[in-house]
């Protein structure tokens, strides 16, 4: 966990140390809690239960997401007993690293999270800030990038429009890595539309059709994504779908999340969403890719449950 000192300071360093609710939206940034969602979706196979513990947007950084408080967040999500890891991206702060912030390595925060355990192992896949961080890979417009070779380095394998069939009790499902839908910042000629005109042109690694033509079965299909936005995109093939990215808005007042980094506005901002019957859980993330502020948005570990009795968020 973060200092007391290292939270004054950047209670100072946001200006807004002297009011108690902006001290309060520093302090619950770095107060993690376990989020739960249990249901059974459409179409699954009786009898198949799978607990799935997921880890999103890290923004590994010091002071604000220390390998210190890393390796609690590890042994943390190593306690609760689930089936697999999923690591939804953003292992870095990348391009928005500045002056109140240090780098922590690609080396020193993937050996930690390598001592992630799971009988179904850990998986993973890339978020937006792990294309952005080097400046080689967005003038290339091609990987592979530092965050995805350090996570394959300690034996954590990335997803980029994969999918691997997995079993337990003998019962099969698909676990499906979707690759990143904002990888590359928009060309030159697009810029002064997405500067001036707010528009999203951001371009994608992504290729849903060529994820799921690798499903060779009925077993049911658990789809890792970074982004939420490719959930409409999203057929009734797909069990659950399971995004990052928004931080849940990373501030929220009475529910409602002002800025979301999102086509679609504060549509996937946060939690079990239903549409057409087909379900998304979006997590709020544990870090911050700015200044280290949450308010209504605290950090969290998620924990799905699937194949049990119909419930929601804990």
């Amino acid at each position: 966990m973060i200092s007391r000192r290292d939270l004054l300071k950047l209670t100072g360093v946001a200006g807004v140390g002297s009011t108690a609710l902006s001290g309060y939206a520093l302090a619950e940034a770095f107060r993690e809690r376990v989020t739960s969602y249990n249901l059974t979706p459409p179409n699954w196979t009786p009898g198949l239960k799978l607990k799935f513990a997921v880890l999103a947007d890290l923004h590994v950084c010091e002071p604000w997401m220390s390998v210190e408080r890393l390796e609690v967040i590890v042994e943390q999500t190593n306690s609760l007993g689930a089936d697999a890891i999923l690591l939804l991206g953003d292992y870095v702060v990348g391009h928005r690293l500045g002056k109140y912030s240090g780098a922590v390595s690609s080396g020193a925060w993937a050996t930690v999270l390598s001592k992630l355990k799971a009988p179904l192992g850990v998986h993973a896949v890339l978020g937006n800030h792990d294309w952005w961080e080097s400046r080689d890979v967005q003038k290339k417009r091609a990987g592979p990038t530092p965050a995805g070779l350090a996570l394959q380095v300690v034996g954590i394998p990335v997803y980029e429009n994969n999918a691997v069939r997995l079993e337990k009790d003998g019962q099969a499902f698909w676990l499906a890595g979707l690759g990143d839908q904002w990888a590359f910042w928009p060309r030159n000629e697009e810029y002064d539309e997405f500067v001036q005109g707010g528009k999203i042109a951001y371009h994608g690694v992504d290729d849903l059709p060529a994820t799921l033509r690798q499903v060779t079965d009925s077993a049911p299909v658990i789809l890792m994504a970074h982004e939420p936005d490719i959930f409409p995109k999203v057929s009734n093939r797909v069990s659950l779908t399971i995004a990052g990215h928004t931080h849940g808005g990373q501030v929220r007042i009475f529910g409602y999340a002002p800025i979301v980094p999102s086509r679609f506005g504060s549509r996937y901002a946060y939690g079990h969403i239903v549409e057409d019957k087909r379900h998304m859980i979006v997590s709020g993330g544990l870090g911050c890719s700015s200044l280290p502020i949450r308010f209504g948005s605290p950090p969290e570990i998620v924990v799905i449950e699937l194949g049990g009795s119909e419930g929601g968020e804990v």
